[in-house]
C-alpha cells in the first residue's frame, strides 16, 4: 500500500517529540520495549456478546501509520486455532484512531472462542471470549461481575486481577471508564494522568489510551467479553444532554468528540458508531433462558438536574424543601423513547431481570424525611417520578426477579426497593446492588454511618472501600458477593470479600448469605 504524503513528516515529527519528551502518550508506550513499534500496544478486548456473534476489538499503534491499514482477523474453537470458526479483514481508518470492530458472523452459541489479530508483521497474543446462549436455551448459570469508575490518579487495579482469577463469563461495566479531569498540579500521587482536562478529540483518545496501557485492565479485556455503558466522565461530570456545568455554548462538539472516542475505544459494533455525538447504547441481551440483560442509558437522553448552583450546571445537594422542580412529573433521567422501551423490555418468562443502570436508584436522604429530605439531584433521587414510572412499569410488566445494578456513587450499597420507599408495609418489588469504584475515591465513611439509619431499606452503605461486586446467578437465587481491595494504591494489593448477599427466586429483596 502507497503511503500518503502526510506520512513521513508525520513520522519525523512524532519522532522528534518522542525524543524531546513531548510526544503522545500512546506512542511513548508504544516504543517502551525498544526502538520496533509495538502495534498492539493497547491490547485486544471483546464485547456485546450475542449467541452468534462477538465483537473483536483492538487499535493500531504507532507514529508511522498510513490513513489506512489493513487488519487480518481470525476467532477458533480452540486455543491452537486448528478449528478455525470465522477471519476475516478489517480497515482501521486513522479518522477512527486506527481502531478495529470485528464482528464474526455465525459463531456457536454458550461457547468459548479464542482470537487475534494481525498487521504490519504483528501478531496478538491470543485472546479468550464467548458467545451468549440461544435464547430459548435452558441455560444451568451465568457468573458475572459489575464494576465502575476506574479512575487512573486514585489509585491501582489490583481488583482486575482479582476478577480475572475467579473466570466470570461476562464483565458489566456501569460507566466512568475513563474520566476526563487533569491531576491537580498539588497531587502527588504514584501516577498522574496525562495531559490536562480532556476537551478534545485528541485529548480522548490519548486518555483512553493510557489506561489501556494498564496490564491489569487488558489482561481481564482479553479474557472474557465485557458489555459496557457510559456514564459521565466518559465526557464531562455531571453532564445532562448537551448541559455541563460550566453551561459551555459548545458543549454539543465536545460531548460529540468524546463520544466518538468512546466507540473507538470499545467493543462496540460498527452500526452503533455515532452520528454528531448521538449514539444508542441502550439495548437487551438474552442469556438464555436464565436471564435478560437490560443495558440503559441515563446521560444523553435526561433533563438537566434540577435547582443546580446558580450560574451553572450539573448537580447540587440540597433540602427538597428548596427544591420544588425536584417533584415535577414531567422530568425525566432516561428520556421518554427509552423509558417506553423498557417497560415494553421487561421479560416474564426468563428467570431473571437484571437492570444495568448507571447510579444509585435506592432512595439515600441525608436528613430525616420529617424535615423533607435532602438529596442529591444528579441520581434517581433528583428525578423521583421517573423512578417511580420505572419501578412501575416494572410491576406492570410483571418482570420475573427484578435485580437492579448501578454504580457511580464510589460506595457498596445494598437496597431493597420499594414503590414508596417511607411506606414499609408495600411490598417489596426488587433488589438492587450498587458497587462501589475501582479506584476512585469515595466519601468519608462517616457520612455514610449518618445517613444509613435514615435509610431502613439500605442493608450495607460502605464508601470506605475499593473493588467490585462478583454474582453467581442459579434458576433459584442470585449469590452475591462484595470484593474489597485491601490496600489502593497496592498494585498486588490482597482483594478480601467484604459481605455476601442472596436474592431467592419468587422473593423480592436482598438476605443476608
Amino acid at each position: 500500500m502507497t503511503r500518503p504524503p502526510t506520512a513521513l513528516p508525520r513520522r519525523r515529527l512524532l519522532q522528534a517529540a518522542l525524543a524531546a519528551g513531548t510526544a503522545p502518550v500512546w506512542l511513548k508506550w508504544a516504543h517502551a520495549a525498544g526502538d520496533s513499534i509495538d502495534r498492539f500496544a493497547l491490547g485486544v478486548s471483546s464485547g456485546t456478546p450475542r449467541a452468534d456473534t462477538v465483537v473483536l476489538w483492538t487499535r493500531l499503534t504507532g507514529a508511522d501509520l498510513p490513513e489506512r491499514v489493513d487488519v487480518a482477523w481470525e476467532i477458533a474453537e480452540d486455543e491452537r486455532f486448528e478449528r478455525i470458526a470465522a477471519r476475516g479483514t478489517e480497515v482501521a481508518f486513522e479518522t477512527e484512531a486506527h481502531s478495529v470492530h470485528a464482528e464474526p458472523a455465525g459463531l456457536k452459541p454458550d461457547r468459548w472462542y479464542w482470537y487475534r489479530f494481525r498487521a504490519l508483521g504483528q501478531q496478538t497474543a491470543t485472546a479468550r471470549t464467548r458467545t451468549s446462549p440461544a435464547p430459548d436455551a435452558d441455560v444451568r448459570s451465568l457468573r458475572f461481575a459489575t464494576a465502575s469508575c476506574q479512575r487512573w490518579d486514585q489509585g491501582r487495579w489490583a481488583a482486575w486481577s482479582d476478577l480475572r482469577a475467579r473466570d466470570p463469563d461476562v464483565v458489566l461495566f456501569l460507566g466512568d471508564y475513563i474520566y476526563e479531569y487533569g491531576t491537580p498540579a498539588n497531587r502527588h500521587e504514584p501516577r498522574r494522568h496525562e495531559g490536562g482536562r480532556c476537551r478534545t478529540l485528541a485529548d480522548y483518545r490519548a486518555r483512553y489510551a493510557q489506561y489501556k496501557s494498564d496490564p491489569k485492565l487488558r489482561d481481564l479485556h482479553a479474557q472474557a467479553p465485557w458489555i459496557c455503558i457510559w456514564d459521565d466522565h466518559e465526557v464531562d461530570n455531571d453532564y445532562a444532554g448537551d448541559v455541563d456545568y460550566d453551561l459551555s455554548p459548545d458543549f454539543h462538539h465536545r460531548r460529540a468528540t468524546a463520544v466518538q472516542a468512546y466507540w473507538e475505544h470499545m467493543a462496540f459494533p460498527r452500526a452503533w458508531k455515532p452520528d454528531d455525538g448521538a449514539m444508542r447504547i441502550y439495548t437487551q441481551f438474552d442469556w438464555g433462558r436464565l436471564a435478560r440483560i437490560l443495558a440503559v442509558d441515563d446521560r444523553q437522553y435526561r433533563d438537566p438536574q434540577a435547582c443546580p448552583l446558580k450560574g451553572h450546571g450539573g448537580a447540587n445537594t440540597l433540602p427538597a424543601k428548596h427544591c420544588p422542580q425536584l417533584f415535577d412529573p414531567k422530568r425525566t433521567l432516561l428520556g421518554a423513547p427509552q423509558e417506553q422501551w423498557l417497560a415494553n423490555a421487561w421479560d416474564r418468562e426468563r428467570g431473571w431481570n437484571l437492570l444495568m443502570q448507571q447510579t444509585l436508584m435506592a432512595r439515600l436522604t441525608h436528613e430525616p424525611m420529617s424535615t423533607g429530605g435532602r438529596f442529591w439531584t444528579d441520581g434517581w433521587d433528583g428525578y423521583p417520578a421517573a423512578r417511580q414510572r420505572l419501578l412501575a412499569g416494572m410491576v406492570d410488566a410483571r418482570a420475573r426477579n427484578p435485580v437492579i445494578l448501578g454504580g457511580d456513587v464510589h460506595a457498596n450499597v445494598v437496597s431493597d426497593l420499594r414503590m414508596d420507599f417511607e411506606r414499609e408495609d408495600l411490598p417489596i418489588i426488587a433488589a438492587e446492588f450498587c458497587a462501589t469504584s475501582i479506584s476512585s475515591a469515595g466519601r468519608d465513611q462517616a457520612h455514610m454511618d449518618k445517613w444509613k439509619p435514615l435509610n431502613p431499606h439500605v442493608h450495607l452503605a460502605r464508601s470506605d472501600t475499593r473493588g467490585y461486586q462478583l454474582f453467581e446467578l442459579r434458576g433459584d437465587r442470585l449469590e452475591a458477593e462484595i470484593r474489597h481491595v485491601v490496600s489502593p494504591w497496592d498494585d498486588d494489593s490482597p482483594v478480601a470479600s467484604l459481605a455476601r448477599f442472596t436474592v431467592e427466586a419468587g422473593r423480592p429483596g436482598v438476605q443476608d448469605a
